[in-house]
């Protein structure tokens, strides 16, 4: 956890990361000073033993919330970093989760999680190959966010067989190659969401057992962890939002709607935050459910709480953004303050998830059961 001290260091890193945004977004790189920052205050570690101690979630979501509203692409990095965290406590062997978590620990190591196959014509999928007496890496990851600046990656890596995916762990060294030219987007630039090229990189370690990505419940609390990244975002639309309107327009009814609907939105982000927690924390209180391939009893995890938190995140998120251009007008936007950058990013990170599918599913399953 993070202590006293940490906390007040805390505070100032942020500030200092929130200082530093703009000129990151209008140049970007790997925001390395701001993980020096973020190491320095203990938030690179805060997570450790979480899983086994059975901590809470919430300060790990209030930690991504308030880095996103600073800026955005260092919580996109330190989301995957967390994520690669919760995957050594619960995959790897003990001597390596036991290694690897002391770097961490130590300020030494920083993690991405990276599981995007290429497009058309970016190259091969990514595929396992051994060489002689060790596994190695080669082909192609996209959206590889921290490519560059995190000191190894958790890769999924398919199969030409229709198996479930692996999960391996490898240092980010010379044997693997970031395409800077592929990510071109408007939003998230400094999260450095790079192509990556691996030539035979070796695989440190194989983590869990074929599918292990998608392993409930910590698919789910990825999914879920991810959402309080978004809702950092929210948060810096909002606050900007509500500073253009106060500043210009305060004595309009409309810009005191518009306010009004910002203000209620973001307080739907918060219940969604609360009411995910909790279910994360202790999974669904519907108890057991049967197995039906074992005809075992299981626990249910929260995958339907993450699918309908997402959605309703997302929904709000729109609906912020919306209010926001069309009270505020074209001038935050064509000057490039704070709500045209919080749009930017916002609106990229959103587009990268498909959510209506998840949703669509959760319906019918719902529908079925009546």
């Amino acid at each position: 956890m993070i202590d006293a001290p940490a906390t007040a260091r805390l505070d100032e890193a942020l500030a200092r990361i929130a200082a530093e945004a703009a000129e990151l977004d209008r140049v970007p790189r790997f925001p390395r000073e701001a993980f020096f920052e973020l190491a320095d205050a203990g938030a690179l570690s805060m997570t450790i033993g979480a899983v086994r101690e059975e901590r809470s979630v919430r300060a790990e979501w209030d930690l991504l919330r308030r880095v996103a509203a600073a800026d955005a692409s260092v919580a996109r990095v330190l989301d995957g970093h967390l994520n690669a965290v919760e995957r050594l406590e619960v995959a790897a062997e003990p001597d390596l989760r036991e290694r690897e978590l002391a770097a961490v620990a130590a300020g030494d190591r920083l993690l991405g999680v990276w599981g995007a196959d290429p497009g058309p014509g970016e190259g091969d999928p990514a595929r396992l190959a051994e060489t002689g007496a060790r596994l190695v890496l080669r082909g192609v990851k996209t959206f590889c966010s921290g490519a560059g600046g995190v000191d190894a990656a958790m890769v999924m890596v398919g199969n030409d067989e229709g198996e479930p995916p692996a999960l391996v762990l490898l240092d980010c060294g010379a044997e693997v190659e970031v395409d800077r030219g592929w990510y071109r987007a408007a939003g998230l630039g400094a999260s450095e969401s790079h192509r990556v090229v691996f030539h035979d990189t070796p695989v440190t370690a194989v983590l869990g057992g074929p599918g292990e990505l998608a392993r409930d419940p910590w698919f789910s609390r990825d999914a879920m962890r991810t959402a309080a990244t978004w809702a950092g975002m929210v948060d810096a639309a909002v606050d900007a939002a509500l500073d253009e309107l106060a500043a210009r327009r305060a004595d309009e009814p409309l810009a005191q709607l518009a306010a009004g609907r910002i203000e209620a939105a973001r307080g739907t982000v918060d219940a969604w935050l609360d009411r995910a927690a909790a279910v994360a924390d202790a999974p669904d209180p519907d108890g057991l459910q049967l197995d039906p391939d074992s005809g075992n009893k299981r626990r249910r995890w929260p995958r339907a709480t993450s699918i309908a938190m997402r959605a309703e995140i997302d929904r709000a998120a729109k609906l912020v953004l919306g209010e926001a251009a069309a009270a505020c007008g074209s001038h935050p936007f064509v000057t490039g303050g704070r709500l045209d950058r919080a749009r930017r990013d916002l609106e990229t990170f959103l587009l990268q998830h498909r959510l209506d599918p998840l949703v669509a599913k959760l319906g019918a399953e719902g529908l079925a059961r009546r």
